[in-house]
């Protein structure tokens, strides 16, 4: 479908960004791979700990300007900005994950992971109380689940220290 201002279509919105952002991530990352991984002396090409690594980000790089070269217009139009914004806004759940990553040393598995799925649900439109309390037994189940069944070794909170001794042990082993 064509834009009423523009001969680009729909389709075409972020498309130079998309290329653009390939490319000078890719860049980056190959800037930053002498640190990240290294080369062992007396080992095979296939086996190098930086070749595989080193390869994929060289291709991404590559198809990165391939895309934007292929592009009939290289010049960023507001369909573009538009298309970008709703990335960005999408990496606002990628905030609250690393709030919760964080969270959860300072006030305990449990109570952290019942309050973060309780702020999504609302955040995310389920506001009525069937919807948080389905997600509060989901946020126990989890708890429940990663601790008790997998016994997934989470470290106690820094919250829990002000807990009595009994009741900190309990809290430290359990949430």
């Amino acid at each position: 479908m064509l834009d009423r201002n523009t001969s680009e279509t729909k389709a075409d919105a972020g498309q130079a960004a998309f290329g653009l952002a390939l490319l000078v991530i890719a860049l980056v990352l190959l800037a930053f791979i002498g640190q990240e991984t290294k080369w062992v002396e007396r080992t095979k090409l296939f086996s190098q700990p930086t070749f595989w690594s080193a390869l994929s980000l060289a291709g991404m790089a590559l198809f990165g300007l391939l895309h934007f070269a292929s592009l009939s217009r290289k010049s960023f139009q507001a369909g573009d900005q538009r298309e970008v914004a709703i990335w960005l806004r999408s990496a606002e759940f990628a905030v609250w994950f690393m709030v919760y990553v964080f969270s959860v040393p300072l006030i305990g598995f449990l109570p952290c992971t019942l309050v973060f799925v309780v702020l999504l649900l609302w955040r995310c439109g389920y506001r009525d109380r069937r919807s948080m309390g389905l997600g509060a037994v989901f946020a126990v189940a989890v708890v429940v689940t990663f601790k008790g069944f997998l016994s997934v070794k989470i470290p106690g909170a820094t919250l829990y220290e002000y807990l009595p001794g009994a009741v900190r042990s309990f809290f430290i082993l359990n949430f």
